[in-house]
Parts: structure tokens; C-alpha cells; sequence
């Protein structure tokens, strides 16, 4: 047991001296892995990083010989608290996290803990095989997690769960005893094969009665009939007899030609009704969900999210096998006939099979936030009842919820009995509510003969109400089965055997609200901070390598896989500030900017995160309120200020070019760039010889006579003019009716930096028909001083924008942004700033990026007459913008480049310089990391490619920056490619 004279100290002393890997007691990394994605929060003594299986073995004889828990840890998704203690955190994720060998005539692999589910199954796919279970998070998933909580996933009614594909494992025990338990291994463990005999009739009645009980131990593969198999019994143990060092698992084939059947039911309950008499058609899955999940998916991704689907508010979505296509249909009709609905749609592989799919995946991600959008909780995860019972549990499940008065989104393996349910319950003041929820609803799962878990583990949220579940036998036998493997307790403690109580240890109770002091409104999360932080509930998408699929999420982390750098890391840092807990210095804490420095602000988590966490607004007011009216690091000034000394520059005639002639001298360059708080390395862009305005003004574009308006509000009245510039000689509403208007807004890069990419884009915009009008008057955006946490200044220069840009958006004359940036900040930041300004309403609403009004149907767009110019021979490599990706969204831009003829490669994440963020001092060799994973590689490659023209196509101006910074390639904007372009369209 431990020694009460033991500190900290004593104990990351010990570990530095037997470990290699990385022992890190700091307050900031303590505060990373004080909860994984549950509602709990227990702080650890010291995390380790171990760089292989001796440090795994050496940190093992640290714990037992001082007697300090240890929990072990994969990528931290544990939902009920399965992977948080109080000692030490052993991280398998970060090094051991091999496939050490695959074996496809065999159809086995050998993996290490910290593997992530994606890598093997990338490892496996050349072979035709796959790991069978696949849970929602197998892109950040480690294998050893997956082993610890017993996890399924969709498919686990064809494949089985993890324990159904475990074949042996190399564990150490509780006492230091390493042994590979597999089948008939019993003989390993002293005294096990005598607690199985005496046993064996509650072993036989009570576990094991459907697939998905896995709440508490598995124990009933310890039976003589079950091939006493070791191995399987301690999947699912959670981390709470023996720490995993290695398994050998059982491989499946792929499925050749899977076929989707999606069966439309008046709800879900009666949809889980049906869900018996398709089993025995052996599907490969059979997921369920209703109509308010389908309308969340298509709020937040959008109406084009949802392909049309079978009649219907409560839907199965059923996955049948073949080893062809003809005989995978032919079983999908079979099962579609034992139905007992009208409402089928068959779908094979292919675009629409996956559109289906993704809303199911959409769904999962969105579940963490109910149909009214507020914060659900995990807890009650995922229930399981024998499928049978799965429709009548459903329906007392909806009363029980009515009378708790709580929401949230059901959905789940329907083929299994098993839902997953996210709940609002009231955590911000204690853990009452969801104790007695949770006390109510064990009773109902029990009462249909359920599990608690059906395959995320008990964790600290179940733990507590097993005895609801089992007779006190059962209990019984768990303690002395966790007592032959650790007798001493110290494996992640608290968990099933002699747990804590379920709402002990609860994160959000302890954070105090932080409103709101003149920087964002927060006004989704009700003005509060702490409310906006709590968003992440740590599933760990961040963390994942979705740039395959087209994700941005996270930049950071991808280039370093330290969780400091992911945006869950983040948000636990920025939790344990509002806590106030050990993270003392509020808003100026170290550890709050450490983990805050990498962040790019590129606003993907916005879009990526299921959550909707928004790190790059957080950051933003975190350095607001730490610098507000004290002296701020020299790149708020030289960077924060960059539009200001723009327009200073290019305001002189000649003044651009004298100081892009005088920063050309390198010793100088360098000089100038340190002395701003930059990286010396880096480039400066040129300054533009003649702004974009000023060319605008001499080209009759730029009228100098405002609009009228109400004085009182501000905003442009009804009857006013739409636009000044009436040259026909009538007025403005007059013009309107003849002509399409359009606002070409100027931003200060557009401006000052690209004035290229606004004289194109007049071109292309009168080409479609358009008279553009560009507004007199400075409108910045702010975006830098945003970036930099410059609120209020920020503030400044977006009310000097609302006056020039305010009327033309009231009174419906579109605006069309060119720097994604900057119309990012209109239609996201802009309402955060100024959340009751009608003004600000009507310019987000009103702003368009150039490929969103082109691609739009009239009478907004310019409709069939207009015919995109000709760009069959382009090949381009796309580098979409960060906050295009995250705000606006980039399809508008492939679908008009696609439509035109180009061939394109749209490169996946960030290009690593993010604005200000890439130039500042300290970041260089992260954002050169970050522009390695996609954009410097796609452009080695691209003048290797067939065609006749090769372009980098961004529209970003940092993005264009990076690439000749590190790669000499000169990018232009879509504008500057489509008017390249004109000439080639037939009139």
C-alpha cells in the first residue's frame, strides 16, 4: 500500500529513473488527461508516455513497489470515465502503437495497445481482410481501448464484439505476473479454476445471456462449454485486472458487394419491433433512427446532407452481404419481404449507398446536442436490451424521459438491442439529476433483462448500479476475480469493483459561468464561456486523420500527435481555467497560452468537431481578456495592425514598391521580421503598386454618394435607394429593376496585397451580367485583430464596415466577398460581435463567396444565360482555405470548377500558414509540418500530370503565400483563372 509520507515528487522521481518515455507531472499535461469523453474529472499525479513495452513494464514496478494507482490509456474516448485516475496515466497512443505482424492466410495480426483501429485496418485492407468490429471512433480508437471496454460497433451483429475476436493476449496482472492468456489458459492465474467450479450456475444463468451484456465482467467464457478462454474474459475488464501489452486478433473478410436496405417505420419504436424477423436473414448490420435525428443532420450540415428517404419517422438502415452483387440484392429483396413495410429502398455500393450512410454517421457525431441545441451528456450511453425487447423498452423509454423532463437523440445497433442516447440533464449545478435518471433507468434496463453497457464499458457511471443489474452473487464473484488479479486495487481504481459513486467526481458542477465582458457574445452557449468550453466532450475527433475524407481538424495535432495541440486538449485546459481548480492564474495562465499557441485559428473544429467546439473563437477571447489595455507581444502590433500599415503604405504613390525593393535586401528582411515578433525565415508579401479602390475609382466603379438612412437606427429604410450609383439617371430602386447590382467588396488583402484578384473578378462578374458596384469607403473586416484577441478593436473597424456595406445588405443587393477570410469574419464573426444588429444580420446573410452566387439559381445568380468559362485542359490542384472550408463551405467552388471542365485535386487540411498565425515567431516548424501532410506534396506532383496548364488554384491569400514561401509556386485565385478564361466561352 502506499506511503503516507509519498509525494508527487517522490513518484515522478521514480518513474524519470526507470522510464525512457516522457514523465510529465506539469499542471497544463495533468490537466489534458483529467477526463477522457465522460462527465467525470479526476486529476492525475503524472502521465507517461512510454516508448515501448519496457517502459511499460518499469512504470508497472514503479506503481506496485509505491503503491500509486495506474490507469492505462488509448486515445482517451472512454464515455463513462474508464480511462481517468488518480495516479499515474500510461498513454499507449503516442508510441506503442504498432501492427507488429499480419498474417492474411492466417488471418491473424499482432498489435501493441496503443494501435489505432484506422492503421490496422489500412494494414489489412490490401489482404481483403478487416478487423470486425468498428466502432464510431475507429479513426482515433486504440485497439487496447477497444479490448478494455469489450467495443462493437454497427457491425458486430455479423462479426461479433471485440471479445468475439480476440485470439490471445499478453497482459500483466495486478502482482506483476505476465502471462498470454488465451483459451483453456485458466491455470495462469492461481485459484481461478477453483473460483470458476464453484460458480458455475450463476456463471451459467446470469452472464452471457444476449451478445450485448458486457456490463460488468465477462466471466462466463471461463465455462468449460466456452473453451475456459481467458483471453475473452478480460476483454472489457477495463483496465481493472491487468494492463494489455500486446494481442493477437482474428481478421475478417471484407464484405464483396454489401447492399443497404433502408426500411422506412411511423417511428422508431415500432421500427425496433421489426427488427427480430430480419436477423435471421444474417445482415451485416441493422442501425436504427428516427425523423428529429434526420432533421438535426440536415439543420447542420445543411438540406442537401439527406438524400431523399423511404416514407417514414423512424427508419432501419440494414446492410446485407453477398459474394456477389446479384446475390447480395437477392438477399436484401428476401429481407426487404420479411419487413412488414411498404417503404423500402434498396441501394448498392455506391454514392447513394454512402449518402445513407453518412447521415447515420452525421448523427452519431450530432447526438451530443439535443433537437433544441443544447449540451446532451453521456452516462447513459448505451443501453441493450435482448432485441426482442427492444421496441417496448424503447417506448418506456421515451416516458421515462418525459417524466425527468429530459431530451435527446436515440439512435444505435438496432440489430444488437443496443441505443445510444445523449441527455440534457442539468449538470451545471450537481449531480442529483443525474443520479436519480440514472437510478430510474438502471431499474428499467434491468427489468428487460438488459445490460447497463452495451459497449462502452460501466466505467464511473455505471459501476455503482451493477448490483440492480446482478444478484449479489455475481457482485461477489467480481470482487474475487479482480482480488486474484489485483489484490492491491492500484489498477484504475473505482471502476466495477468497490466503485465510486456515479455522480462523484462530475466536471461540470465545478465550473463557475464566465460571461461575457465586451468581447464575443457566446450567444449558442447563453453568453457564457464556461458553457462554450463544455461543448467538448472529448470524443477525440481531433485527434483522428480524417484528411482522407476531406477533413481539416486538427492541423496541429497531425503535425505534432501531442494531445496538448488537439482541440480536445485545448478545451480541458480551458475547462480546468474556468474550474479554477489547479489552473490558477485565469486567462493569463501559462498553461492556457501553451496550449493555445499551436492553435492555428483555422476554425475547422467549428465545422469537424461534432460539438461544434469553436477553439478558434476561444483563443481569440482568451487573448482578449488577457491583453485588454496592457502591452500586448510585438505580432499584435506588426501582424494584428498589418491592414493599418497596408493602406498606409499603398496610400503613397510609389509607396509600395519603395518598401518591396527595400525589404528585398535579406539581411534587412530579417531584421524587420524579428524585430516584429516573425519568424526571419519567412517571405513578406509584395505590396500592391495601385490598391484595388483606387483602380476601381479610375474604372467609374466606386461612387462616393451614400445611401440614405433612418438616423436613428442606422440601416437603410425600405424606401430608400438600393444602391448610389444610379447612372442611367434614375434612381437607384430604378437601376435595380433593370440591371443585376452587385457589392465587390474590397477587403484590405484584396486591396492592398491582391488587387489582381478584384480587377478579375470584375471581369467575370460583368461577364455573367452583373454591375458591379464597389462601395467608397474603408471596410475592413477586422480579421487580424481578431486573430490577435483585439476585440474592441476589432469592433471599430467592423462598425465602420456595417455603415459602408449595412444598406446595400438591407435592401437585398448581394455582397460578394474575395478573401475567404474575411467573408468568413461577415458571416461568423461579424454576429458575434454584434449579435442585435440588424445590420450585421442582414450583411451575413447577404454575402456571398464568387462561386456561391455563380453556382446560384436566379434570380440571385445569373441564372442559364451565363455559361462559366471553358477550363478543359486545367489541372489544379485546389487549396480550399480553412475558414472557406469551415464557414462557408467549398462545394459551390468544385461544383463550378467541375462544370467548367477542370481537373481537380482538392488538397485535404490546412496549408499551414493560417494568416498571422504561420509568420509569428516559434510556429515555423509546425506550419511547415502542417503544409507536409497535404500541400507541398500534391505540389511536387503537379507538373508531373497530363495537361495543358498546371495552376495551384487559392483563393486564400496566406494560402498562395505558403506555397511560394516554401514550394517557389506562384497561385492564383478562382476569380484570376476564370477570367484567364473568358475568351474561350462562345458568345
Amino acid at each position: 500500500m502506499s506511503t503516507p509520507t509519498l509525494t508527487s515528487t517522490d513518484v515522478v522521481a521514480a518513474l524519470r529513473a526507470a522510464v525512457r518515455g516522457s514523465v510529465d507531472d506539469s499542471s497544463r499535461r495533468r490537466a489534458e488527461y483529467s477526463t477522457d469523453a465522460s462527465n467525470y474529472r479526476v486529476v492525475p499525479r503524472v502521465v507517461v508516455f512510454p516508448l515501448d513495452t519496457d517502459d511499460v513494464l518499469a512504470a508497472l514496478e514503479v506503481s506496485r513497489t509505491l503503491g500509486v494507482p495506474l490507469t492505462a490509456r488509448g486515445a482517451g474516448t472512454s464515455v463513462a470515465g474508464n480511462s481517468i485516475g488518480p495516479g499515474i496515466v500510461l498513454d499507449f497512443s503516442r508510441h506503442v502503437n504498432r501492427v507488429l505482424s499480419l498474417d492474411p492466410d492466417a488471418r491473424t495480426a499482432v498489435v501493441e495497445p496503443g494501435t489505432i483501429m484506422a492503421t490496422l485496418q489500412k494494414a489489412a485492407a490490401p489482404h481483403g481482410l478487416r478487423f470486425g468490429p468498428d466502432p464510431s471512433t475507429w479513426t482515433r480508437a486504440t485497439l487496447g481501448g477497444m479490448i478494455g471496454n469489450n467495443a462493437c460497433g454497427p457491425r458486430a451483429v455479423a462479426y461479433g464484439r471485440t471479445a468475439d475476436n480476440v485470439l490471445a493476449l499478453d497482459v500483466v496482472d495486478g502482482t506483476g505476473r505476465r502471462f498470454t492468456a488465451g483459451a483453456g489458459s485458466l491455470d495462469a492465474v492461481p485459484g481461478l479454476d477453483a473460483l470458476v467450479s464453484a460458480n458455475l450456475d450463476v456463471l451459467r444463468t446470469e452472464l452471457g445471456r444476449f451478445t450485448r451484456q458486457v456490463s460488468g465482467y465477462s466471466l462466463e467464457h471461463l465455462l468449460p462449454e466456452n473453451g475456459r478462454d481467458l483471453a475473452k474474459a478480460l476483454v472489457g475488464t477495463e483496465g481493472t485486472v491487468g494492463t494489455l501489452l500486446g494481442a493477437t486478433l482474428r481478421l475478417v473478410p471484407i464484405a464483396a458487394a454489401p447492399v443497404l436496405v433502408v426500411l422506412g417505420y411511423p417511428d422508431m419504436p415500432t421500427a425496433a419491433d421489426a427488427v427480430p424477423a430480419l436477423l435471421a436473414h444474417a445482415p451485416l448490420a441493422i442501425e436504427g433512427m428516427d425523423s428529429r435525428l434526420v432533421d438535426v443532420v440536415r439543420r447542420v450540415k445543411g438540406p442537401g446532407a439527406v438524400p431523399t428517404l423511404p416514407a417514414g419517422n423512424g427508419w432501419l438502415m440494414v446492410e446485407v452481404g453477398g459474394d456477389t452483387l446479384d446475390e447480395a440484392m437477392s438477399r436484401a429483396q428476401a429481407l426487404a419481404a420479411d419487413a412488414g413495410t411498404g417503404a423500402v429502398g434498396l441501394f448498392p455500393p455506391g454514392p447513394e449507398a454512402s449518402a445513407m450512410w453518412r447521415i447515420r454517421e452525421d448523427g452519431a457525431g450530432l447526438g451530443g446536442r439535443t433537437p433544441g441545441n443544447e449540451q446532451a451528456w453521456p452516462g447513459f450511453e448505451d443501453s441493450a436490451v435482448p432485441p426482442e425487447r427492444l421496441g417496448a423498452y424503447l417506448r418506456e423509454l421515451e416516458g421515462l424521459m418525459s417524466r425527468h423532463g429530459v431530451d435527446g437523440l436515440a439512435y444505435g445497433h438496432f440489430g444488437d438491442g443496443c441505443v445510444h442516447l445523449r441527455l440534457d440533464i442539468p449538470l451545471e449545478r450537481s449531480g442529483d439529476p443525474l443520479r436519480e435518471f440514472m437510478t430510474d433507468a438502471a431499474g428499467l434496463v434491468a427489468a428487460h433483462g438488459g445490460s447497463l453497457s452495451g459497449e462502452h464499458g460501466d466505467g464511473r457511471a455505471r459501476s455503482e448500479l451493477l448490483p440492480v443489474m446482478y444478484s449479489s452473487r455475481v457482485i461477489e464473484l467480481f470482487g474475487a476475480f479482480k482480488a486474484l488479479l489485483d489484490p492491491d486495487g492500484l489498477l484504475n481504481p473505482g471502476v466495477l469493483v468497490d466503485p465510486g459513486p456515479l455522480d462523484a467526481d462530475l466536471r461540470r458542477p465545478h465550473a463557475r459561468p464566465v460571461l461575457g465582458s465586451g468581447g464575443f457574445a457566446f450567444a449558442h452557449d447563453h453568453g457564457d464561456l464556461t458553457t462554450a468550453v463544455h461543448r467538448c466532450t472529448g470524443v477525440g475527433k481531433c485527434r483522428a486523420d480524417n484528411t482522407a475524407n476531406g477533413g481539416f481538424m486538427c492541423p496541429s495535432y497531425l503535425a505534432t500527435r501531442d494531445e496538448k495541440d488537439s482541440t480536445r486538449g485545448r478545451a480541458r485546459v480551458l475547462q480546468e481555467m474556468v474550474n479554477g481548480g489547479f489552473v490558477t492564474g485565469g486567462f493569463a495562465s501559462p498553461e492556457v497560452h501553451d496550449v493555445l499557441d499551436l492553435c492555428l485559428s483555422c476554425k475547422a473544429c467549428s465545422s469537424d468537431c461534432p460539438a461544434g467546439v469553436d477553439m478558434a473563437a476561444y483563443k481569440s477571447e482568451v487573448l482578449y481578456r488577457t491583453y485588454r489595455r496592457r502591452v500586448r507581444p510585438v505580432s499584435h502590433y506588426a501582424l494584428g495592425w498589418l491592414p493599418r500599415w497596408a493602406r498606409a503604405i499603398t496610400a503613397v504613390p510609389g509607396g509600395g514598391p519603395l518598401v518591396n525593393a527595400v525589404l528585398s535586401f535579406g539581411p534587412l528582411r530579417k531584421v524587420v521580421l524579428a524585430g516584429g515578433g516573425m519568424d526571419p525565415r519567412r517571405g513578406v508579401p509584395a505590396f500592391a503598386r495601385r490598391p484595388f479602390r483606387a483602380w476601381a475609382r479610375a474604372a467609374g466603379l466606386v461612387d462616393s454618394r451614400p445611401l440614405a438612412s433612418d438616423a436613428a437606427s442606422g440601416v437603410a429604410s425600405a424606401g430608400d435607394a438600393t444602391v448610389s450609383p444610379a447612372r442611367d439617371g434614375g434612381s437607384g430602386a430604378d437601376a435595380v429593376r433593370g440591371e443585376k447590382f452587385v457589392v465587390l467588396w474590397a477587403d484590405s488583402f484584396s486591396d492592398s496585397l491582391a488587387p489582381g484578384v478584384g480587377r478579375a473578378a470584375v471581369a467575370v462578374l460583368e461577364d455573367a451580367g452583373y454591375r458591379v458596384v464597389v462601395p467608397d469607403g474603408e471596410a475592413c473586416c477586422g480579421l487580424t485583430w481578431i486573430t490577435t484577441g483585439q476585440l474592441d478593436g476589432a469592433r471599430k473597424r467592423l462598425e465602420q464596415l456595417l455603415t459602408v456595406l449595412g444598406p446595400f445588405a438591407v435592401n437585398g443587393v448581394p455582397i460578394v466577398g474575395l478573401e475567404p477570410s474575411c467573408t468568413a469574419v461577415l458571416r461568423s464573426d461579424l454576429l458575434e460581435l454584434f449579435p442585435d444588429d440588424p445590420r450585421a444580420k442582414a450583411v451575413a446573410a447577404g454575402t456571398h463567396t464568387l462561386a456561391e452566387l455563380l453556382t446560384a439559381p436566379a434570380p440571385l445568380g445569373p441564372g442559364d444565360a451565363w455559361q462559366a468559362p471553358d477550363l478543359a485542359g486545367v489541372t489544379a490542384v485546389v487549396q480550399p482555405h480553412c475558414h472557406h472550408y469551415s464557414v462557408m463551405g467549398f462545394r459551390a467552388d468544385e461544383r463550378l470548377l467541375r462544370a467548367a471542365g477542370a481537373d481537380i485535386q482538392v488538397a485535404a487540411g490546412c496549408c499551414g500558414l493560417a494568416g498571422n498565425w504561420g509568420m509569428e515567431k516559434g510556429h515555423y516548424e509546425t506550419s511547415v509540418a502542417v503544409a507536409e501532410r497535404s500541400l507541398l506534396p500534391a505540389l511536387r506532383e503537379l507538373p508531373s500530370r497530363p495537361g495543358s496548364e498546371h495552376v495551384l488554384l487559392a483563393d486564400g491569400f496566406s494560402c498562395r503565400t505558403q506555397a511560394g514561401d516554401l514550394a517557389g509556386v506562384e497561385g492564383v485565385a478562382l476569380a484570376e483563372l476564370l477570367a484567364a478564361h473568358l475568351a474561350r466561352v462562345a458568345r
